[in-house]
């Protein structure tokens, strides 16, 4: 454990960003998995722009490095592109 008061508090906020990323990458496989097992070719491309943008979010905060991102979108585009 720290002892000085500077190390301490980054250890809260190492923690706290550690929650935040989790959540956001949480959301973005929640949104890929709505993406390819959607139904209806309408609740897929909702889901796709809803993906594509949960995506670009975490790029821009750097949660997700942008080659990761592109992966990701490349992925679930050529999965709905498929199923078309």
């Amino acid at each position: 454990m720290p002892r000085i008061k500077s190390a301490k508090k980054r250890v809260d906020v190492a923690e706290r960003n550690r929650q935040r990323n989790m959540a956001a990458k949480s959301a973005i496989r929640t949104a890929i998995k709505k993406v390819l097992n959607g139904t209806d070719e309408a609740v897929r491309e909702t889901s796709l722009k809803i993906a594509y943008s949960l995506i670009d979010k975490a790029i821009l905060k750097g949660i997700l490095h942008k080659n990761t991102g592109a992966r990701y979108k490349s992925k679930v585009a050529l999965a709905v592109k498929k199923s078309a």
